[in-house]
């Protein structure tokens, strides 16, 4: 054989490298397919395949450590931030159910520790502190921080008042007080206590107003509609926007209190007695003022007392009245009777302008020249006021013409005293006059003595109120100050400081100027009995704000008047209806008016105004769409004023998403995110 041959047949020895089973070796790719019915041999440990490799030890480690970091710096903190909430939130119900008892020293103490308890939630909430930079997050956040910075100002509000008041607490109805008790003192032997610390209170009330100013600050930074509307079953942004709308309503009174208790000596004849003329309107008969100047008294003020001198019916003025000034057109055109034989105005209808201010200033003058003179303001005040009073001081007796209540009286569905009020002077039909001559050819027997009831019913009133005990003190005066909240009394005074002091506290009937959008919705009953003790008013405001910044408006007015007609309180209501929007704005379109008037500036504003007719059982809709003189940014402001005289008209608003929905008691400024 030859030499290769030989080397063919020899056996070299292999060496096999030695091999970790932890390593992965890769394996040849063989070229050679392999026979279906071969059987592959089971892998050896050689031969498992490579395994990717998601997380080093290291990287594990990191994100540990990550985890508890953000564990420690966030979860910790928040559950302690949630634990001192709840213990804040414990101790703030417990000072309200103590506030409910009306016991100062109680009060007091509770403040204290509520305080106590508010240092210790804003302690820990510094711990999330940091978290203000992250989006989203970070601004919740900061509106807890804002929400308790603004409690904190409220707390130090609260202990002044507390402070203040607890001298007069006893004599006011409160308990605690460190003036000792007497429980034979009646209402009016407490307010005149009360009225000599009046100059001694004002100062107080700057430090209050001060403290509550700075709160409000703070809270008109939060904007609800940021947050969610529910959280899981809990609604979250509804009851957030009616605190706020809450505080900001307590805010405004608080901090207007001031100038209305520096014109107090003025008001309550302290210096020198006042003499004031009370009207009394019928806001079931509603009139640009708050209702139709149906009688009068004067009454007579020193040092606090009260005391009526004369009362009689607004007729009997206008019988010797003789008019030069001409009648607004609506008037003459929609009343008729006594315009036909004069298109010149009576004093019974110069409430015409919605301002009280203004009418008072054309009405004063025209009535001193049938005797009305020689008063230092006037006060007016409709229905409402009464059923008020009554609701607190139960039935009353008026001699010689029965006793008075606030029960539904059926045959007119209206609290009693309503019923009489009205079926005294009306009871056998209206007033008819000649059309041609514009004479009075009938009236009913009482309609030209309406003092026979009003006079003594007012006197009754008053001396009952006067004379209660401190049990019913403090609702009476809760009575009292939502008459004036809600516009059901209104003043008008000749002192310039006294008259600034009742348009800041927003009982002056004065329609104000406001930086920002504005409305204010005024009907005047010409002749339609006295259907507006029926007719509810829905007001819906649709504001479409463009890229730009310029705004469109859309308002729809419903009116409703469910009852059936009776031929005497209630009937075919033809109404005038004058809507106030920022000076400038443009109609673009105008549906539900019988009549349109063109659009005209009064009280520096511009007015939409026109004429329709509600039926009983029937409903009037009035649409105006009209776009706005200026352009928008930022926060969305809208000021709506309430008309006096009305109940509560509800009221919604919409811009984009965000939508309000509430019954307007008061005056009510809006701020809605763009």
């Amino acid at each position: 054989m030859d030499g290769m041959s030989e080397n063919q047949n020899l056996e070299i020895p292999q060496i096999k490298p030695e091999v970790n089973i932890n390593q992965n070796v890769a394996q040849p790719i063989s070229t050679n397919p392999r026979p279906d019915n071969q059987v592959q041999p089971t892998p050896t440990l050689n031969q498992n395949p490579p395994q990717p490799r998601f997380f080093s030890v290291k990287s594990l480690t990191v994100a540990g450590i990550v985890i508890l970091v953000l564990f420690l710096l966030l979860l910790l903190p928040l559950l302690y931030v949630f634990q001192k909430g709840k213990s804040f939130y414990a101790s703030s119900q417990k000072l309200m159910g103590v506030a409910k008892t009306q016991n100062i020293p109680n009060i007091k103490t509770e403040i204290v520790n509520t305080k106590k308890s508010l240092k210790s939630f804003q302690t820990a909430v510094k711990f999330i502190s940091w978290t203000k930079i992250i989006p989203f997050l970070g601004g919740y956040v900061k509106d807890l921080d804002r929400g308790l910075s603004a409690a904190g100002y409220g707390f130090e509000a609260a202990e002044i008042t507390m402070a203040t008041a607890e001298p007069y607490a006893n004599l006011l109805g409160f308990g605690g007080g460190t003036q000792a008790e007497d429980g034979t003192k009646t209402t009016q032997e407490r307010i005149d206590f009360f009225v000599q610390a009046i100059p001694s209170l004002v100062p107080k009330a700057g430090e209050i107003s001060d403290k509550v100013g700075k709160a409000k600050v703070q809270l008109d930074q939060i904007n609800p509609n940021r947050y969610p509307v529910k959280l899981g079953k809990r609604n979250v942004r509804e009851p957030l926007k009616k605190a706020l709308d809450l505080f900001d309503q307590a805010a405004t009174f608080v901090m207007q209190s001031k100038p209305l208790l520096e014109a107090a000596p003025y008001l309550l004849g302290l210096d020198n007695s006042r003499q004031y003329l009370v009207l009394f309107q019928n806001d079931k008969e509603l009139r640009p003022t708050g209702g139709f100047m149906t009688a009068y008294s004067i009454m007579k003020v020193a040092k606090g007392k009260f005391e009526p001198v004369v009362s009689s019916d607004i007729y009997n003025l206008d019988a010797k009245y003789k008019s030069a000034i001409p009648a607004p057109e609506p008037l003459i055109k929609y009343i008729k009777g006594p315009y036909v034989l004069s298109k010149n105005i009576r004093l019974r209808d110069m409430n015409w302008s919605p301002d009280f201010a203004e009418s008072m200033k054309l009405f004063l003058p025209e009535a001193a020249k049938v005797g009305i003179d020689g008063v230092d303001g006037v006060i007016a005040v409709d229905t409402q006021l009464l059923v008020y009073l009554l609701d607190v001081i139960g039935p009353i007796g008026v001699p010689a013409f029965g006793n008075f209540s606030t029960q539904i009286e059926p045959k007119c569905n209206c609290p009693q005293v309503i019923y009489e009020l009205e079926s005294f002077a009306d009871v056998e039909g209206p007033i008819v006059w000649d059309p041609v001559s514009g004479k009075i050819v009938y009236r009913p027997p009482n309609s030209d003595n309406r003092k026979k009831i009003i006079g003594p019913l007012m006197n009754s009133i008053l001396a009952n109120a006067l004379g209660q005990t401190k049990e019913k003190l403090p609702k009476l005066f809760e009575a009292g100050f939502k008459s004036l909240l809600e516009k059901h009394v209104l003043f008008y005074l000749n002192d310039n400081k006294a008259q600034t002091g009742v348009e800041a506290f927003g009982i002056a009937g004065k329609l104000k100027s406001y930086d920002g959008d504005y409305l204010h919705i005024n009907d005047a009953n010409l002749g339609g009995r006295k259907s507006n003790m029926y007719v509810t008013q829905d007001v819906e405001q649709d504001i479409v704000v463009a890229r730009d910044g310029s705004v469109e408006k859309t308002i729809v007015i419903t009116y409703k008047n469910p009852e059936k007609q009776d031929g005497w309180l209630n009937s075919v209501l033809p109404n005038w209806v004058r809507v106030y929007v920022p000076k400038g704005s443009q109609l673009i379109a105008a549906e539900g008016l019988e009549e349109k008037a063109e659009p005209y500036e009064d009280l520096d504003k511009t007015v939409f105004a026109g004429f329709f007719k509600l039926r009983p059982e029937g409903v009037s809709k009035v649409t105006l769409k009209y776009k706005l003189p200026f352009k928008v940014k930022g926060d969305y402001k809208l000021l709506v004023q309430k008309q006096p005289g009305t109940d509560a008209p509800l009221y919604t608003v919409k811009l984009g998403k965000q939508e309000d929905e509430s019954f307007l008691k008061m005056d009510k400024e809006y701020r809605l995110r763009i």
